[in-house]
């Protein structure tokens, strides 16, 4: 425990860390305070003359703020004993208690990581509830801890709509205005919330993490959807403590860079003084959830203790400005409004800050003795649920005849009544039949609704559907998928598009750090289910460059729990669309969907005029098990064990044709593998095609470096296939240039073809 000691000066400070200090400086302050006190008030009085706080509020929020601070204290002390695993504390935060009193717990909340003083809070919304405890066993990395399992230090309670946030810097802030503009959405479409529908969504962070692109961007398209007089309500709350680890924000740059924003409401609370505070911060809590406009609430703190328990500020900072620092801590001003207004005596509250040190400690020593995770199953699984045999019965599930037949225009305009179509009508049709089948979900991106894409992939569906399910957003691809969250976590589907797949890279973050990250950090218990469509890949004619030829999928495949599908032909990607939907639906799974741009209009193989690679569109109860690839053997019903080719994409009818003329040049029979799911690879399958395969060839579009054909050659030396002769052919390490050229870095059938020559050389 933290001993105690007079009101510290520089020479006092030596051989006490800045823990010590803060602890000492509270206790100092209330037993040195020497004012008068007004006569106590009652319960429902002001706190003070001109408060808007009244007495029995600011008793609970001043135990809020203890609870908060000793926390921080509880942590530095215990993680030198290996008890506690996170130091990143909320001290001079403490005020943002105030935000959490004046919302409700069904307002999702997104929080910064010094959302103490919140969390202890809002716990009072459920009767019951033990902050204390349940923060301890987060700070312990138990098993037992309610937000993550033992995952993560996080803030998160899934009856009080907190959603895990994992030391975010401002990556929160587009899924937060997602969720915002999809509470009012969902009365548009008719969906029912799991919240109420006047509620807000609360999303905190620090000054410094307010010049972050990715703020900068959800201000940007907060103001985008207010200025077209679209509901938007969300808190932005910046917790200003003037400086970023170690970096300071100049005085007065949040309050000039916020403070006339057109169509961001803006407030100021001081967030140091509950007494003055509380008024302020009612009035942004009040204006955003009557007028449903993004406010922005400005919420002076300050930072007490240093970034984390690593950060030692005595090193960059000098001793008068850590004076001054720790002058300004919120719970002195709280001990002197409580003395000041005679709510309480210095004995009361000297006696309410050792009751509330004790329990904390108590908490975090009966954590410790709790279960951590011991085994990787226990670690990763939350992070990638797959119920088979649930997904296939959604998948496959077929009870909206009579809402297809209406919007495909009669019955005898149903997709399987037509001719065999290309990839890009199929896709189409498969999407209208989703739309069919789920009522909740909506399909938006760049240029998707009345254009339909710029390859038309989306026609009709704006038409059919109306301008509430399919619509354009800003050219913001981060916002795209910051929306696609907000919408999951209101119970819809979402179908983002990402116009192509080099415009992904622009906003990965919004997937690998925020998205498949969520039933992780959160131990399953909140998901962003959603089908994210990109038009990828390249081999496209007459257009092109980096931009609109990207082949790297390298990001996708590094993501955590992502599922991703490439289809090669158009029927299989109408059941993998299936399949795609009833992982979001059924298992909350995050998907992206590789659509080959060059095969969209594609409809010969082997000549011009043989309409081999058209497809008959598969009726609405066929679907595809994850993992499922697709095998063309010789027609003959020969194995093809000659030589077996692993590819996916474009790389299929490329393989096809090669194979053809490998079989008439050498005599082999080759047997072409499509792998259609690229992640997770089916290591089970990869194997089991390879068995018996006398050569074996890996035909990768992407890049050399950290492609999917590394995948598969490592599945498949680690399944004892190492002896076998085997060969790759991949693309460059390079980015894809303009017009012809693009055609030197990228596969060929002849590459192929080549690659099958080495072999008998």
């Amino acid at each position: 425990m933290f001993a105690a000691v007079p009101n510290p000066i520089p020479a006092r400070m030596k051989g006490l860390n800045r823990a010590e200090i803060c602890d000492a400086n509270f206790q100092a302050f209330v037993r040195d305070w020497s004012g008068s006190a007004l006569p106590k008030p009652s319960a429902g009085e002001s706190i003070l003359d001109g408060s808007a706080l009244d007495a029995q509020g600011f008793r609970e929020l001043f135990e809020s703020q203890l609870i908060s601070r000793h926390l921080d204290l509880m942590a530095r002390v215990l993680r030198v004993q290996n008890k506690v695993f996170y130091t990143i504390g909320s001290s001079g935060h403490e005020g943002n208690a105030m935000v959490a009193r004046l919302t409700r717990h069904t307002d999702p909340a997104f929080l910064h990581y010094r959302s103490g003083g919140f969390m202890a809070e809002r716990f009072r919304k459920i009767p019951g509830m033990d902050p204390i405890m349940d923060s301890a066993l987060s700070f312990a990395a138990s098993a037992e801890d309610p937000a993550s399992g033992g995952r993560h230090k996080v803030w998160g309670s899934k009856p009080l709509w907190v959603l895990p946030q994992t030391s975010t810097i401002a990556s929160h802030l587009p899924k937060a205005l997602g969720t915002a503009i999809a509470i009012d959405h969902a009365r548009r479409i008719g969906h029912a919330l799991p919240i109420p529908g006047d509620s807000i969504a609360i999303c905190s962070f620090g000054d410094a993490s307010s010049n972050h692109a990715t703020a900068q961007t959800a201000f940007n398209a907060a103001a985008w959807t207010a200025y077209q007089k679209l509901p938007a309500p969300v808190l932005y709350v910046c917790e200003d403590n003037g400086i970023g680890i170690s970096v300071k924000t100049p005085d007065g740059w949040v309050a000039r860079n916020f403070r006339d924003r057109a169509d961001l409401d803006y407030f100021y609370a001081d967030g140091l003084d509950l007494a003055g505070g509380y008024g302020q911060v009612r009035a942004a809590v009040e204006h955003c959830r009557r007028t449903r406009r993004p406010t922005f609430l400005h919420l002076r703190t300050t930072r007490i203790m240093g970034h984390a328990g690593t950060d030692f500020e005595i090193e960059w900072r000098n001793i008068e400005e850590l004076c001054a620092v720790e002058a300004s801590d919120p719970l002195l001003r709280s001990a002197g409004i409580a003395l000041e207004s005679g709510a309480m005596s210095k004995e009361e509250i000297l006696a309410l800050y050792e009751d509330t040190r004790k329990k904390c400690f108590a908490a975090a020593e009966e954590a410790d003795r709790r279960p951590r995770l011991t085994s990787l199953d226990d670690v990763m699984r939350p992070l990638a649920p797959y119920t088979p045999d649930a997904v296939k019965a959604e998948a496959e599930r077929f009870d909206y005849a009579e809402e297809r037949i209406a919007a495909f225009g009669g019955e005898g305009k149903l997709p399987e009544k037509q001719p065999a179509k290309h990839l890009a009508i199929q896709i189409n049709q498969a999407l209208h039949d989703l739309f069919c089948k789920y009522p909740e979900t909506l399909l938006f991106g760049e240029d998707v609704a009345q254009k339909g894409g710029v390859y038309t992939v989306t026609k009709g569906l704006h038409k059919a559907f109306g301008n509430k399910r399919v619509f354009n957003t800003l050219l913001d691809e981060t916002i795209i998928l910051g929306l696609a969250q907000g919408y999951a976590n209101m119970g819809m589907l979402p179908m983002p598009e990402i116009q192509y797949l080099a415009y992904f890279h622009n906003a990965c973050d919004q997937i690998r750090g925020e998205a498949a990250s969520l039933q992780f950090f959160s131990n399953g218990q909140y998901r962003n289910p959603m089908v994210m469509r990109i038009a990828s890949l390249g081999y496209q004619r007459g257009f092109g460059g980096h931009f609109h030829n990207d082949n790297s999928i390298t990001a996708l495949r590094d993501i955590p729990g992502l599922v991703v599908g490439c289809p090669s032909r158009g029927d299989d990607a109408a059941m993998m669309l299936r399949t795609l939907m009833a992982l979001a639906k059924v298992d909350g799974r995050v998907c992206a969907f590789l659509e080959p741009i060059a095969l969209y209009m594609t409809k010969d193989l082997y000549e011009a005029g043989d309409g081999l690679w058209l497809t008959e569109y598969p009726s609405p109860e066929q679907a595809m098990t994850l993992g499922e690839g697709r095998v063309y053997a010789p027609a003959d019903g020969d194995a093809g064990d000659d030589l077996v080719i692993f590819t996916f994409g474009n790389g299929v009818p490329m393989s096809l044709r090669a194979a053809r003329a490998i079989e008439a040049k050498r005599g082999w029979r080759v047997r072409v593998v499509d792998l259609r799911w690229l992640v997770p690879l089916n290591e089970a399958f990869i194997r089991e095609q390879a068995a018996g395969a006398r050569r074996i060839l890996v035909v990768d579009e992407g890049r050399r470096s950290a492609g999917v054909g590394e995948g598969v050659i490592t599945a498949l030396v680690e399944g004892g296939f190492g002896e076998v002769p085997l060969r790759r052919v991949v693309g460059a390490d390079t980015f894809t240039p303009l017009a012809g050229a693009a055609f030197l870095v990228i596969p060929s059938d002849d590459d192929i073809v080549a690659a099958a020559d080495a072999f008998a050389g």
